[in-house]
């Protein structure tokens, strides 16, 4: 199995990757947990370009939205906004993702997926391998 990363996180992770101007090529998201947190272990997710030889690699690729502009004419008090048309896709960009051997261990066959709601926006981890989680989602035990 894998560190899965869903689209939504994916597009999220390439736009932090732009915004930063980094090289796409180069950075990895580097996944892992460490000792600590409310219920005994952290999830940790940092953009890197250390890949090492014993780390599992996986790559996803999705492609960008195309951003077209629909306005409305100002008689009918139309405001502009941008809209991708179903079925198209744009430009492709991958996602490689780092994970340490012991990390593997507690993340294999993890989801990785990014919310954007009222209550706050982050990554969430789906973590089948965790028999419990804090309230936040950013600890778990197994």
């Amino acid at each position: 199995m894998s560190v899965n990363v869903t689209e939504t996180a994916a597009r999220e992770i390439d736009a932090i990757i732009r915004q930063q101007d980094l090289d796409p090529e180069k950075i990895r998201l580097r996944v892992g947990v460490k000792g600590g947190g409310c219920s005994g272990f952290s999830y940790l997710l940092d953009l890197t370009e250390v890949q090492k030889d014993s780390d599992e690699l996986w790559e996803f690729t999705y492609h960008r939205r195309p951003a077209k502009s629909a306005a409305g004419s100002a008689s009918e008090g139309g405001t502009a906004v941008a809209t991708g048309d179903e079925g198209e896709t744009g430009e492709a960009f991958t996602v490689r993702v780092v994970c340490d051997p012991k990390s593997y261990l507690y993340l294999n066959g993890t989801t990785i997926d990014f919310k954007d709601e009222i209550m706050g926006r982050g990554f969430v981890f789906n973590n089948p391998n965790a028999t419990s989680s804090c309230g936040c989602g950013s600890s778990f035990s197994a």
